[in-house]
């Protein structure tokens, strides 16, 4: 039996069976095969030390008498952080990229259009209700926090590796999203005196979706690679469609009342009218001839 292991066509290292001679590449030094004794069951595979393994296609030709074949592989190198050993007895394997670039862009862009939709339905009710300068000032608070949370988040969630930084950053990602649950209440209030069922529907399915990104965080934040990275995406997706319905819903009310009164007024001035009628009834002029 001959087998050869060639990198880009060149040789690399060699085994005769026959003769039983090696043959390595003086780049190569470190090359051997895996088991000798294994190679007549087909196991032709090759060690090298990290250092001497350049990333590039490498082939494997096998010759056993009169049959022979030919086998093409890839190597990859990454620039890697070693994952947390002490989480578990065994050292866990290298990994690059806590999240793959496809997962990390879907989560970012997802926390950007929650925040992006949940702007707009505030720039809506802006619009058509009044606000007093008190809940503006709320508003506008936990609109900064949200946005320098995701700001923050974004830019250590971006990195490559699997540090403390990138954990951090999906944290401020995913666990401050709960301000955007309760700025929906807090909108939801400006906009109507007593809340309808609908609202409670949509504030119910926010609250669902920031359970199932924090349950996705508290999966992935110990696992690298992660293994739940799909449950945070679902999660944020639907915080994102809850906002975007949210939006639809308090567009709709508002346009479909005249002048955009809020709703609670349709009550609230009738009363005030017959409130000043009584008090109007109360006093009775009295003409009395001056003498």
């Amino acid at each position: 039996m001959f087998v050869t292991w060639k990198k880009q066509g060149k040789r690399i290292f060699s085994f005769d069976g026959g003769k039983v001679e090696f043959f390595k590449d003086p780049a190569f030094s470190s090359a051997n095969l895996v088991s000798q004794a294994d190679l007549p069951k087909g196991v032709a595979s090759l060690t090298l030390n990290s250092a001497e393994a350049d990333a590039g296609n490498y082939s494997c030709e096998v010759t056993e008498s009169s049959r022979e074949g030919e086998t093409r592989v890839e190597l990859r190198n990454h620039t890697v952080d070693s994952c947390d050993e002490e989480s578990t007895p065994t050292p866990k394997e290298k990994c690059g990229s806590w999240f793959v670039l496809v997962e990390r862009a879907i989560i970012i862009a997802l926390l950007i259009s929650v925040i992006i939709l949940c702007a707009a339905q505030l720039s809506v009710i802006a619009l058509k209700y009044e606000i007093v300068p008190q809940k503006k000032t709320v508003t506008i608070t936990a609109g900064i926090i949200i946005v320098v949370s995701a700001v923050v988040g974004t830019i250590l969630f971006a990195q490559d590796g699997y540090t403390a930084q990138n954990q951090a950053g999906l944290g401020l990602i995913v666990i401050p999203a709960v301000i955007v649950v309760l700025l929906q209440y807090f909108m939801f209030g400006m906009v109507f005196d007593c809340l309808p069922q609908a609202t409670f529907a949509l504030i119910g399915l926010q609250v669902l979706g920031y359970i199932v990104a924090v349950v996705g965080f508290a999966l992935c934040v110990s696992a690298c690679p992660p293994l739940h990275g799909s449950v945070v995406i679902a999660g944020l997706a639907i915080m994102g469609i809850a906002t975007l319905l949210s939006l639809g819903y308090v567009f709709i009310m508002g346009s479909s009342m005249k002048d955009h009164p809020r709703p609670g007024k349709a009550v609230e001035e009738p009363l005030n009218e017959l409130q000043n009628y009584v008090i109007c009834e109360k006093y009775t002029v009295v003409d009395t001839p001056w003498p």
